[in-house]
């Protein structure tokens, strides 16, 4: 065994001669094992809101969305249409339609964003199990509704023989004279109602894509087409296939490009938490700096007894960086030990519950490797200068042969 290390363990474990050491050095390891523990916890909490967030918009969003740059809406001829599906990786193909309209109905209105969807959408996005009332269908006149508008309408799948009014603008009719001549009218009955979250519930109207042209007055044209990936496909690979394929007049966007912002905001939050719980940590690490001078201090008849024997300056100090360490290591592993616990407590009772009302009933919690290997850098390193610091300064002073 190290020498060092053998000194610096003996020191660790063995019984001091001021209690008040044993006490400093236990608080030390604690207030290491607790900020490293908070780490652990916290950040997986993170992880597990993020997935649960790009999980709600996954259900929504396709793995590929194809838009016009120039102009609303765009039809692809045969030639493209048949390219395009056969592209290895792409699984399922939507065309899409997309508008505003005011929904009425009784006397409740509010305005809504209609999306017309072909067949392929129930299967490529499974959107049938986010349908918390009624059922997905789309046949006849048909629409599924998010809960948000439901609330607001005062309907829902159980209203069947009561039609909901669908306005939207006619295409080239401008009369300010005349506002109901300008609009289109269409009847729909609540087959469902879909829950994600507010920004879609209280949005979207899901409807059969040849009503929802009939309704803005189009023919074949598309706002949009969706497609959805194969398991095994690479996802760059493919959206490089599409540009190759369409040209530059064509939006091609992946997932993470659709919602750009919501990743950058979930990381960078993710970011300034775990730097602020780092500086909370930083200042437990206090206690070790302490721990380490009370022992220097003690130790000081040691000190002398080493020198003699032979040992030089720089072994001395390596003695007690090496018991700084230890502390830091062992208060690491337990916080890691206990975060991990704490966590899996969480995953498996579902101890922190949420109330009525949230997409999943308690919080969910996501263990990754690289939060481990992270936090256990961060802890050595801050462990590192919080035992150099008194080290360095400290056994100048005793050093003094």
């Amino acid at each position: 065994m190290n020498f060092e290390l053998f000194i610096a363990k003996r020191y660790l474990i063995s019984k001091k001669s001021h209690n008040a050491i044993n006490i400093i050095s236990g608080v030390s390891v604690a207030g290491v094992c607790i900020g490293t523990m908070a780490l652990i916890v916290v950040l997986s909490a993170f992880n597990g809101l993020s997935n649960l967030v790009e999980s709600l918009y996954n259900s929504f969003d396709a793995d590929i969305e194809i838009t016009i740059k120039q102009g609303k809406t765009f039809t692809l001829d045969s030639t493209e249409f048949n390219s395009l599906k056969k592209i290895d990786g792409i699984a399922y193909y939507s065309e899409i339609v997309e508008g505003n309209a005011l929904l009425k109905y009784n006397e409740k209105q509010c305005v809504a964003t209609i999306k017309g969807v072909s067949s392929d959408f129930a299967k490529m996005s499974k959107f049938d199990t986010l349908v918390s009332e009624g059922s997905f269908n789309l046949e006849k006149n048909n629409i599924v509704i998010g809960k948000g508008i439901s609330n607001i309408l005062q309907t829902g799948p159980e209203d069947a023989y009561t039609a909901i009014s669908i306005y939207a603008p006619k295409r080239g009719i401008v009369n300010t004279f005349d506002a109901e001549g300008g609009l289109s009218e269409l009847k729909a009955y609540s087959a469902g109602a879909f829950s994600i979250n507010d920004e879609f519930d209280y949005k979207y109207v899901i409807m059969d894509i040849n009503k929802a042209r009939e309704l803005f007055d189009y023919t074949n044209e598309v706002t949009s087409i969706e497609l959805s990936l194969k398991k095994d496909a690479d996802p760059e690979k493919v959206q490089e296939q599409i540009t190759a394929l369409l040209g530059n007049k064509y939006e091609i966007k992946n997932r993470h490009q659709q919602n750009a912002l919501l990743y950058k905001t979930l990381k960078s939050e993710k970011l300034w938490t775990f730097l602020i719980l780092v500086f909370i940590l930083i200042i437990a690490t206090f206690n070790v700096i302490g721990s380490l001078t009370m022992l220097i201090i003690e130790k000081k008849k040691d000190i002398t007894i080493l020198h003699n024997m032979g040992a030089d300056s720089q072994l001395i100090r390596k003695i007690f960086l090496i018991e700084g360490m230890l502390i830091t290591l062992i208060g690491a592993i337990l916080g890691l030990i206990l975060g991990t616990f704490v966590c899996w407590l969480q995953i498996k009772f579902s101890l922190i519950r949420f109330t009525e009302g949230y997409v999943v009933d308690a919080y969910p919690i996501k263990l990754e490797a690289a939060d481990f290997v992270m936090v256990l850098g961060v802890v050595l390193l801050i462990g590192f200068f919080a035992a150099w610091y008194p080290v360095r300064v400290f056994t100048k002073k005793h050093l003094v042969f």
